[in-house]
């Protein structure tokens, strides 16, 4: 059964969690992105060297695929996003960053990062209460 402690960590556990997003939205639209465009492109950007589709888009923003292709069309349109065929399946497009998504995401992510560093001991003290 939980306690009222429980559910005040818990409570609080999704407060810090809403502040983040709050922070990360704010930051995202000072770039001139919307938070769903800043997480496509740290998607394409995290995934390192594998193969990045929209399929794969769709699957990591929690967005159905003809929302994932809006999205990336926006995205496409604002010169952030290139698709090339695929070489393996030439009716797959594969996304990737051009070098104006790679200069915002890299600002983006610094300052994220920094948030992140600060929020980290609150977050663990946080967790452990959740324990």
């Amino acid at each position: 059964m939980l306690t009222d402690e429980d559910y005040a960590a818990l409570a609080d556990f999704r407060h810090a969690l809403r502040q983040f997003l709050a922070f990360s939205e704010a930051r995202a639209a000072e770039s001139g992105l919307t938070p769903q465009q800043h997480q496509a492109l740290l998607a394409i950007r995290g995934a390192g060297n594998r193969p990045v589709s929209i399929g794969y888009i769709a699957d990591r923003l929690i967005l159905k695929p003809h929302s994932a292709t809006g999205l990336l069309n926006r995205l496409e349109s604002l010169g952030l996003v290139v698709r090339e065929a695929s070489q393996q399946d030439r009716r797959q497009a594969l996304l990737r960053l051009t070098p104006a998504a790679q200069a915002v995401l890299e600002q983006l992510s610094a300052t994220h990062r920094e948030e992140v560093v600060r929020l980290r001991p609150m977050l663990e003290t946080l967790i452990d209460r959740v324990r």
